[in-house]
């Protein structure tokens, strides 16, 4: 039976996520407007002030911004919880996209699970870590826009953390509770085959640009990339994922152009793959424009304090832990290429994200609050005294604590419990964040 406490705890995670699902933030992918971003960065703004968790938002973009909120800890360096505020497009979609309908405990709509699932379960753990006195580690969170499609929203971030020490940091994915320690990079760009256009009664005439496309898409097809598998990545993959040729039904086309994805794999410079790529498909008497995506693929070490700590955490639990890799690329390699350990972790599943049925289970993001919650202070023993215990411990034999993530009560002010942070903290984060603004606030 569920107790009352736990039932309110489980009904503020279903309005959360509800709420977050209700406002729209598909990414514009360089139209202009936002979307809807910066509604849902104020949106985590102003729930997490109501829990005594401050918070700013920060314009990126004209009109797009991130949002970052700081719970000071006892020792200044950082865990960066980051997840993003944008999704893709709700075209096919055959349930409602921002209704949030709820049935069999599953929330359903356009971002439930990618990725405001994972920023829920995020803010619900800074919640409950400000409720509780000052963490071991200070503990910054940030929703950022522009996931979907060019990261502007994490490169501002890296801009925004500058002047701190980020010791680890998690990533909000739908990962179903699994530690993703690898995941591809990603190389795009277009090869384009240029002919003679002309009338297509006379195609003699004329040089068909599509044609001369064809062997190429057929190379592509039957070649595989020159690398090595990765223990989690498995092998890298290049695919044409757009086809573009032809003015009209009666025009021979004079041009065709084809858009490539390759995946990288740690390791590979995708650049350096972009230049190889080129040779192999100019040789095939092709044009290859330069790459318009470039994004490294991630391979943390398994003994990242972080890691370890989330991964003992995950065992506490009684959740498996076992790292594992995962296809698609996040922030997280962004992050770590700075020099930020990162890990990608967050309730649901990729199979439901950008789906038509797109949907998160709640007791799943519940959970995933507690895991973090557990993940920070572990981390924060493991960097201060050393490893305590192995995450192969039974769970049965491990001291569990106090983990519950019992959300504040919505009616708290904001001033009633104010957060007792060292002085030099607290005077950094006594009108903002502590963190140095980039660009103008957003409203």
């Amino acid at each position: 039976m569920t107790s009352p406490a736990s039932q309110d705890a489980t009904d503020a995670v279903r309005d959360l996520v509800r709420d977050l699902v209700r406002i729209p933030s598909v990414n514009p992918r360089g139209a202009p407007g936002d979307g809807g971003e910066t509604a849902v960065a104020a949106h985590v703004r102003d729930w997490l002030g109501r829990h005594d968790v401050r918070a700013e938002v920060h314009e990126v973009l004209p009109g797009r911004c991130n949002v970052v909120a700081v719970v000071p800890g006892r020792d200044p360096a950082v865990v960066l919880l980051e997840s993003h505020l944008d999704t893709v497009e709700t075209d096919g979609m055959t349930v409602p996209p921002h209704h949030g309908e709820v049935r069999g405990g599953r929330l359903y709509g356009r971002g439930a699970c990618d990725a405001k699932g994972p920023l829920a379960a995020f803010m619900l753990a800074a919640a409950e870590l400000a409720r509780g006195g000052p963490p071991p580690l200070t503990v910054v969170l940030a929703g950022v826009c522009d996931e979907e499609h060019a990261y502007q929203g994490v490169l501002h971030l890296l801009d925004t953390l500058a002047d701190r020490r980020v010791v680890g940091a998690l990533v909000g994915e739908p990962t179903g509770l699994v530690p993703a320690t690898a995941h591809k990079g990603v190389v795009r760009y277009t090869v384009r085959t240029t002919g003679r256009p002309g009338h297509s009664s006379r195609p003699e005439e004329a040089v068909n640009a599509i044609s001369l496309m064809a062997p190429v898409i057929a190379h592509l097809a039957a070649t595989r990339p020159a690398v090595a598998p990765h223990p989690l990545l498995g092998p890298a993959t290049r695919s044409v994922t757009r086809v573009r040729g032809g003015t009209g039904p009666n025009t021979i086309p004079g041009s065709c152009e084809v858009d490539i994805d390759r995946r990288t794999l740690p390791g590979e410079d995708p650049v350096a793959v972009w230049h190889q790529d080129r040779d192999e498909l100019t040789a095939l008497g092709t044009e290859v424009d330069p790459p318009f995506t470039v994004d490294p693929a991630l391979d943390t070490p398994p003994d990242a304090p972080v890691v370890s700590a989330l991964r003992a955490a995950l065992a506490a639990h009684g959740h498996p832990c076992d790292i594992q890799g995962m296809p698609f690329g996040t922030d997280a390699s962004k992050l770590a290429r700075a020099g930020m350990p990162s890990v990608v972790f967050g309730p649901g599943s990729v199979t439901d994200a950008h789906a038509a049925t797109e949907s998160v289970d709640l007791a799943e993001v519940e959970l995933a609050a507690r895991i973090v919650v557990d993940t920070i202070r572990e981390t924060g023993r493991r960097l201060h005294e050393g490893s305590p215990s192995s995450v192969d411990v039974p769970p049965g034999e491990r001291a569990r604590g106090d983990s519950r993530v019992d959300v504040p009560p919505q009616e708290r002010a904001r001033g009633d419990s104010p957060m007792d942070a060292p002085p030099q903290e607290r005077a950094r984060s006594s009108s903002r964040v502590g963190i140095p603004p980039q660009g103008r606030p957003c409203s």
